[in-house]
């Protein structure tokens, strides 16, 4: 008989291959999975007595013919009657052809899912299709459905030796590497690595006469009974971790696992791994495989889990998660978001299992679950407040704290005179050594914080911990990192800071989108005569916007790095800079120091008769003699730093205490580092 599909619209073919074309290569899954369905049904019927006949063999056999140009996917399953093609097949029950096109026409999978075309999908790489099939009903006869890409197709009764289904795709032109073993292979292992019933493709291979040679024996794809579907009982750390490496070949051992076994309210099984993450998070995602009663539905699934699980790797599988529709509507879905918060809280309460049963072990592997720990953190509140009690803290001894316990360790010494516990850290701990010391010697106890999201998490800690301040310990002068008292003021006056800002600021080297400021502390004696710091909140606000972050981040990005050049006036080699600066320079800076202070005083005695004035009302006069005064105390000025400027080019030491703090952080290069070199052995003549 001929007959046309019951379809609400001219022709579906044309749809199918235009619009599914990007996700074309998911007809193979589409297919191997109806098999397998035929097949756990017949299972099922036999094991309530509906079907009384002998199983035999239940594979399902995929091969190809490049002479034919076919592709065939064959079961033993309970196949059908012309009854149920007439059913199943040639009704395809969708309305609203233009809504349809407008909504899925870029989405493959919601077409299929949507509207149960999975079969059709066949048709995304074929010019005719052939179904041959015998039912597992007694009596029934065997029938072939063919249909060549338009609605009209033929129904014909044929002779089939065995019940079951063979589908059977006569590619066209444009998708011939379908036709190639290795494509097929790829798919087959992407797609049906683990689907419960056997899948053969082609035959094993065994190495003869110096060649592979084909057996007899089928070759299975497949593993049916997969890990995640066993009992945790049933299985070993071995086991688990073969199955990790079946995965993921090439990766190393992972750190542990947590096996997922849901029956209520929802059912899913599955294996998450925790692997040795320590940096660069992009290229740890989409190793979490989602399935769907074993058929591989996507490796992508953020928005499906919470974005810090997909550092995680492993299987998700449930039937409550549907196989053939898009992302958007997989997020949306209320049993994916319930699955998903199950998991959540599944690995935190594995997390703290672990935590209190083992913790050396747990500080063991804390430096590769840090990354993990800290971005789930701050990503998910609920996750935040489950983690804190298992977060941990390093400091530069090596020993482990929780928040609490290193809050407890410090608050004694590590309070300033407003009530705020500082936590001091470094993000490099070798660079920063000086730094780290200075504090130490202090008493102070120090974290190390060297991760990709420390800074944005420091920030985090801050806001949900009130009267808590992260300091790193290159942030100021020791004395300054915790202030308990007022600290001693220097004694220089204006003239002198004037002249020591210029000495050092006039033989600070050029570095690229760096600024430097000159102060001026009384740190002691003993302390280094030169200190370069970095004021923590621009840096930090820099540091996040290098990891990413737009608006005011953005902002901070853009500008230079800036430092403190802190010269310490109370250091002997400070004061003999400035004694010889004034034996060296007086003779000359004063008179213009003296002319200075005269001009503007009368520039003040002018503005002075002016305050009370509107703009306008001051006399033009006036205003060019202010400003010829005010270019001539600028004039003045220049001439003055010319010449403090000329001795310390002239003064080794000035450099040198300059270079040596720029060594101390890492900040002396190329020729400066030469010249510092030089000078040093000149210096030591």
């Amino acid at each position: 008989m001929k007959g046309n599909i019951g379809v609400t619209t001219d022709n579906i073919f044309p749809i199918i291959k235009k619009f599914l074309y990007s996700d074309h290569e998911i007809f193979l899954r589409e297919l191997v999975s109806n098999a397998v369905d035929a097949t756990q049904k017949l299972k099922t019927f036999s094991s309530v007595g509906e079907f009384k006949g002998e199983l035999g063999e239940l594979r399902v056999k995929v091969s190809v013919d490049k002479d034919k140009g076919t592709i065939t996917i064959s079961d033993r399953g309970i196949g059908m009657t012309a009854d149920d093609i007439e059913k199943y097949i040639n009704q395809i029950a969708f309305s609203g052809a233009e809504e349809f096109l407008e909504k899925y026409k870029n989405d493959a999978n919601a077409i299929i899912g949507h509207f149960g075309l999975g079969f059709y999908s066949s048709f995304m790489v074929s010019k005719e299709v052939e179904i041959v099939t015998l039912s597992h009903k007694e009596g029934a006869k065997a029938v072939r459905w063919t249909c060549d890409g338009t609605p009209e197709y033929s129904l014909e009764e044929v002779e089939k030796a065995d019940r079951g289904t063979d589908i059977i795709l006569h590619i066209d032109d444009e998708n011939k590497d379908f036709l190639e073993d290795g494509k097929v292979n790829g798919l087959l292992s992407k797609y049906c690595k683990f689907l419960p019933v056997e899948i053969a493709f082609g035959k094993k291979t065994e190495w003869k006469d110096g060649k592979n040679v084909e057996t007899d024996e089928d070759n299975i794809i497949n593993d049916p009974n997969p890990a995640w579907v066993k009992k945790p009982a049933d299985l070993k750390d071995e086991d688990y971790n073969k199955f990790y490496h079946d995965l993921y070949p090439m990766a190393e051992d992972p750190l542990f696992h947590i096996h997922l076994n849901v029956d209520y309210p929802f059912n899913l099984t599955g294996i998450l791994y925790f692997p040795k993450v320590k940096s660069n998070i992009e290229l740890q995602k989409n190793k979490i495989q989602l399935y769907c009663n074993q058929v591989f539905v996507t490796d992508s699934v953020e928005g499906i889990v919470p974005e810090f699980l997909t550092l995680l790797h492993g299987v998700i599988d449930s039937p409550d998660i549907p196989l053939n529709v898009s992302r958007s509507y997989l997020q949306s879905d209320s049993n994916v978001k319930k699955i998903s918060s199950h998991i959540t809280k599944k690995v935190s309460d594995s997390l703290q299992d672990i935590f209190k049963k083992d913790r050396a072990d747990f500080e063991d592997k804390w430096d590769s679950l840090k990354l993990f720990i800290v971005y789930g953190m701050l990503t998910d509140e609920k996750f935040y407040d489950k983690a804190e009690k298992y977060m941990l803290f390093k400091n530069t001894d090596g020993k482990y704290f929780t928040l609490d316990e290193y809050k407890t360790l410090i608050s004694t010494e590590q309070t300033d005179k407003d009530g705020n516990v500082i936590y001091l850290y470094t993000n490099d701990a070798t660079k920063q050594h000086g730094y780290v010391e200075a504090a130490k010697a202090k008493g102070y106890d120090v974290l190390v914080l060297d991760g990709q999201l420390d800074t944005h998490f420091i920030n985090t800690l801050e806001q949900k911990n009130e009267k808590s301040r992260f300091v790193r310990v290159d942030a100021d002068v020791p004395e300054k990192l915790i202030v308990k008292t007022d600290l001693s003021q220097h004694n220089l006056n204006a003239e002198q800071q004037s002249a020591l800002t210029t000495v050092f600021r006039s033989q600070l080297p050029t570095i690229e989108k760096t600024d430097f400021i000159v102060s001026f502390e009384n740190v002691g004696a003993e302390a280094q005569p030169i200190i370069i710091t970095q004021q923590e909140f621009m840096r930090r606000m820099k540091e996040m916007a290098a990891t990413g972050g737009g608006g005011m981040m953005g902002f901070y990005g853009e500008m230079p790095d800036s430092y403190n050049l802190v010269v310490n006036v109370a250091h002997p080699l400070v004061k003999k800079i400035l004694t010889d600066e004034e034996a060296a320079c007086q003779a000359e800076v004063s008179p213009l120091v003296a002319e200075s202070v005269e001009l503007e005083s009368k520039i003040k005695s002018l503005k002075d008769a002016h305050k009370d004035k509107k703009d306008e009302e001051v006399p033009q006069a006036e205003k060019e003699e202010i400003s010829s005064l005010e270019s001539k105390t600028g004039e003045l000025k220049t001439k003055k730093e010319t010449i403090i400027s000329g001795f310390a080019a002239q003064n080794k030491e000035v450099r040198q205490l300059i270079d040596l703090a720029l060594l101390s952080n890492n900040m002396l290069k190329g020729e400066a580092l030469s010249n510092f070199v030089k000078r040093s052995i000149e210096l030591m003549k």
